[in-house]
């Protein structure tokens, strides 16, 4: 029998194939979790090996089964459950792919081929760690796998098969059938679950009872590499919001969005704290801390999306049972966690000492801000569920509360960031520190200044944001040039500086740039909605805008209605602009795509919107200051990561070898 070009028991083969590979991996991470972590306890080097060649099989057995579902996403398999309930036969290609982690099941089953994927990394390149501490590593990766694979195959189960296929699926949701969304849950979800490998650094120290700046080592580049997955997924999902829903803002506050920035904040806090664990030995019960927690909101984040118990644009709104399922294991890991953490208590002193004025103040207090600053994210995210539950009321808490409660933190993080980086470890002088930045600092002031004389308001947000990004970018500038010594090859020298510098330069000024960018667009803003009739023209700020024609179309899945716009400035023609309303049949839904035209100093942002009595359209136009300063601000943050991470200094292994076998407990 044929089925849509392919026979149905190819197909029927292909998908058994998947759904036992995934239990097979069930097994072998169940073995994983319990022999290495036997033999790490009683020091049996054979059942610790166990740990390297089960990882291995872990991630390609779970391989083979995700490479198994995507091929029935990619073929139109009806005969699958997942598939009818989100693909379609005339969806592109590429959102068939996409399609396959698009959903609930199949993006579980791509959470935990990350978490496999993790701990086979750690294995194959983790050789010059010491043995029991690989051993307790990989064991509690598999641990938190084993808890997965449990949660896939008993609630959510991706390979279910339909007695009657039906001849067509029900389709993707029509919002997620987008370049930019096809791409931000594979990085969200590396980021999410890189933060595992930390968890199970954090816990294996523990259960060792030794944590030393070997440790600290080991675990930077895996946080490296967590966070920069994130800030890619982040700034992605924040991108398609911006160009998508049509409502010309980068970041709303909602819960999905804010589960994805919690775990941001507390890997950054975690990276800069394992500095200091890494260079003086203090700080390890924060950064213990911090390790396990930034895994736990990753796992609250999880809750958030999949418990139905706050709703999101991009949310999968499924039953509570799986949300209680996912509750059971954020509180078996987190609560284990703790209570080891508490009981490692004296195997966490700190051995380096350091002054009030030092980078070690510095980069702690970095870490309490972006801390505090998570948890009021945190707190105004489930606080509304929480005054339901037990005030019996309803609230709701915006971007209003957010942004007064949230900046402040930011705004004293941005002030403090050039001059803790300026200082040196242990003991400071802060006169000393600030003469080389007192140049760098003038000058933001002045560019803050010119900001505020030139605005035609008085805010002073676009001002500030200014100069706290100007202040950060040079600060980080000074900082880099002041690494190159004196004399007259400082030029050779800064292009030999090691690639870690180089890489903490471009993150920071990665930072201040996003901070400028997002106070420019959110201080001068230029918001504009009207009816318009074909062939008027109306002005928004300095531009002038023209509805030439609306024309109805056709696309591969949708119908199209498209507004054809001319854009003026000074009475010149700068852009032709082709805002379109897609309705999409088989999923009975409409969506916005914007047309922009993008310039660095600002977008023009037009949406086209329903037709009036009067033959008239609805047309909103924006006026966006500095937009695509925050998607550079990103990209820099990124490639500031990537650079350290390419450091041959801080690859996992880096010192291992010279470090003493743990004793025997």
């Amino acid at each position: 029998m044929v089925w849509g070009g392919a026979p149905l028991y190819d197909r029927g083969m292909i998908t058994e194939l998947g759904h036992f590979a995934l239990i097979l991996a069930f097994g072998v991470a169940i073995v994983q979790m319990v022999v290495p972590l036997i033999g790490a306890h009683k020091r049996w080097p054979g059942w610790m090996a166990v740990a390297e060649p089960a990882a291995g099989a872990q991630f390609a057995l779970t391989l083979l089964a995700f490479g198994a579902l995507m091929w029935a996403f990619v073929t139109s398999d009806f005969s699958l459950r997942l598939v009818v309930l989100n693909s379609h036969s005339m969806k592109p290609l590429l959102y068939k792919i996409s399609g396959t982690w698009g959903n609930h099941e199949g993006s579980m089953l791509l959470w935990v081929l990350i978490v496999s994927l993790f701990g086979a990394m750690a294995a194959w390149f983790g050789g010059n760690l010491p043995p029991t501490l690989r051993a307790r590593v990989l064991s509690v990766q598999a641990a938190i796998g084993v808890a997965f694979f449990a949660f896939i195959l008993f609630t959510s189960n991706p390979f279910l098969r339909l007695a009657t296929p039906p001849f067509d699926g029900q389709d993707l949701n029509p919002l997620l059938q987008d370049p930019g969304l096809a791409f931000h849950p594979p990085f969200l979800y590396l980021g999410y679950v890189g933060l595992s490998m930390t968890f199970s650094f954090a816990v294996a120290a523990l259960i060792e009872g030794r944590i030393d700046a070997a440790w600290g080592r080991w675990v930077r580049p895996w946080t490296l590499a967590a966070w920069v997955f994130l800030t890619i997924g982040i700034a992605l999902g924040s991108w398609w919001a911006y160009y998508e829903l049509g409502w010309g803002g980068f970041w709303f506050w909602d819960p999905v969005e804010n589960a994805s920035f919690m775990p941001w904040l507390l890997a950054a806090a975690l990276l800069h704290s394992a500095i200091v664990v890494e260079k003086r030995e203090s700080l390890k019960s924060w950064t213990i801390l911090l390790a396990i927690l930034a895994f736990g909101f990753s796992l609250i984040g999880t809750f958030i999306v999949r418990s139905g118990l706050l709703t999101s644009v991009h949310a999968f709104a499924n039953d509570p049972e799986r949300g209680v399922f996912i509750l059971m294991i954020m509180a078996f890991f987190m609560g284990g966690a703790l209570v080891l953490f508490a009981a490692r208590a004296s195997a966490l002193e700190a051995k380096g000492v350091f002054s009030m004025v030092s980078r070690e103040s510095a980069l702690l207090v970095n870490n309490v801000l972006l801390a505090v600053a998570c948890f009021v994210v945190f707190i105004g995210t489930m606080w509304p569920l929480l005054a339901e539950m037990f005030f019996d009321r309803k609230l709701s808490v915006g971007p209003p509360f957010f942004n007064a409660a949230f900046t402040p933190f930011m705004i004293m993080l941005g002030l403090i960031l050039p001059i803790g980086s300026a200082m040196p470890w242990k003991r400071a002088v802060i006169s000393r520190a600030l003469k080389p930045l007192r140049y760098a600092f003038v000058l933001a002031i002045a560019i803050g200044g010119l900001a505020y004389a030139m605005q035609s308001g008085r805010s002073l947000l676009g001002p500030l944001g200014l100069f706290l990004g100007a202040w950060i970018v040079m600060g980080t500038m000074v900082d880099l040039w002041g690494r190159t010594g004196r004399g007259s090859n400082r030029l050779r020298r800064l292009g030999r500086l090691p690639r870690a510098d180089w890489g903490k330069m471009v993150a920071h000024a990665g930072l201040g740039v996003t901070m400028a960018g997002v106070a420019g667009l959110t201080a001068w803003s230029i918001d504009d909605i009207r009816a318009v009739p074909l062939g008027e023209s109306y002005d928004v700020g300095r531009y002038t805008v023209q509805l030439d024609d609306v024309t109805q179309g056709q696309g591969p899945n949708y119908t199209a209605t498209t507004g054809s716009v001319t854009l003026f400035h000074d009475g010149e023609e700068i852009a032709q602009l082709r805002p379109e309303k897609r309705f999409y049949p088989v999923a009975q839904m409409p969506t916005t795509e914007a047309a922009i035209d993008y310039n660095l100093l600002r977008d023009v942002y037009v949406v086209i919107g329903d037709e009036q009595a009067n033959g008239g359209w609805v047309v909103r136009t924006y006026v966006k200051p500095l937009t695509n300063w925050i998607w550079i601000g990103c990209a820099l943050m990124a490639l500031g990561g990537v650079l350290s991470l390419s450091d041959r200094r801080y690859r996992v292994a880096a010192g291992a070898a010279k470090t003493k076998p743990v004793p025997a407990q």
